[in-house]
């Protein structure tokens, strides 16, 4: 005997379309909770952190790199 697939967010029987999701919504919603790092995936001990403010890594002015703007191909 099978059982339904039920969406991982609501639990509502899956729909084909939006598989594993129920609709468009719960696959926002689980999109949004990655993007926002609610889910994690562990490492191997001694691996660095991730850090969750990637934005930090960039510096606030890029017009430096690009003097006459970004350049389109």
């Amino acid at each position: 005997m099978t059982r339904a697939a039920r969406c991982p967010v609501c639990r509502k029987p899956a729909d084909p379309q939006y598989r594993p999701f129920c609709s468009r919504r719960c696959a926002d919603v689980d999109l949004a909770r990655w993007l926002r790092a609610d889910y994690v995936v562990p490492g191997r001990d001694g691996e660095a952190p991730v850090d969750r403010d990637i934005a930090t890594d960039f510096p606030d002015d890029l017009s430096t790199d690009f003097p006459d703007g970004p350049h389109r191909h």
